[in-house]
């Protein structure tokens, strides 16, 4: 009975993981409510108007060119990040230089502000490669950005497969190649569609590169070189007015739905998929 009793660093420990646990709740309860609260009483249908005007300030073309920019930055990065990842981990040798040189850039990507990315999508997508304020420069700044996550949350998701499934398909006959997509991936789905639901999250709720590369424009966009403010751009601009307070609430509502849909699907998937692995 004496040895299962916790000293008290060990009790002291345990409170402060409990404490901070606790209060990370408790502001993102508090943050979700707030917003709920303000936001909710100002949801009126001139919100979701097709055309936005200074008086329906319109939310409906920002939350399409939010979706639109979801899919084409994940369209960019995704193959890329999964590709690298699985190089790196599959057929690359485990502890050289090029791994560590990746892992390093990876890091060194990741903690990079965004308003440096946005700064960057100016000067080498808008202007130098003449692609103008459009949502295509905008899909490619934020493919850079959610790059590295999706690389490296990918590349641990493969190294936590076991080696003895890749070993059985190797005694079986399969080839490298045929491992990797048909044992190797599969199994590493849930792992890899974390990091895709990290990318999203910081796609729609990127403002500072947007306004340098994809601009401001408040229509949907027709075409992947037109200009297009998403949602996060478009309650930094009706806030910095100071006429739509309220309006700006309810686009953080909408927001905040958005995020929390895709997550949830995101999520479904991931179970989905890894059931449908572990069945087969």
């Amino acid at each position: 009975m004496h040895a299962c009793r916790r000293d008290p660093y060990s009790l002291v420990l345990f409170a402060g993981v409990w404490l901070a646990a606790l209060a990370t709740i408790t502001a993102l309860l508090f943050v979700i409510f707030y917003i709920l609260i303000k936001g909710i009483p100002n949801l009126t249908p001139e919100l979701f108007a097709w055309k936005y005007n200074s008086e329906n300030v319109s939310l409906m073309p920002a939350l399409i060119n939010t979706l639109l920019m979801v899919l084409l930055s994940l369209v960019l990065a995704v193959p890329v990040g999964i590709g690298s990842a699985v190089y790196l981990t599959e057929y690359a040798r485990r502890g050289n230089r090029l791994v560590g040189m990746v892992g390093i850039t990876a890091e060194t990507l990741s903690g990079i502000p965004s308003i440096v990315y946005g700064l960057f999508g100016s000067l080498f997508f808008v202007k130098f490669l003449n692609m103008g304020l459009s949502l295509l420069a905008g899909a490619l700044t934020l493919s850079i950005m959610i790059l590295p996550t999706i690389m490296r949350t990918t590349e641990e998701a493969l190294l936590a497969v076991p080696d003895s499934y890749r070993e059985g398909s190797f005694g079986l006959g399969a080839g490298r190649l045929r491992t990797v997509f048909r044992i190797v991936l599969p199994s590493a789905i849930p792992g890899i569609l974390s990091g895709v639901i990290l990318g999203i999250g910081r796609i729609v709720g990127e403002s500072a590169a947007l306004i340098f590369t994809a601009g401001t424009v408040a229509e949907a966009a027709e075409t992947l070189f037109d200009s297009a403010r998403t949602l996060s751009v478009h309650m930094y601009t009706i806030s910095g007015e100071g006429l739509y307070i309220d309006q700006t609430y309810a686009t953080a509502v909408v927001l905040l739905v958005l995020v929390i849909v895709i997550n949830a699907l995101s999520e479904l998937a991931a179970k989905k998929l890894g059931g449908t692995t572990n069945n087969g």
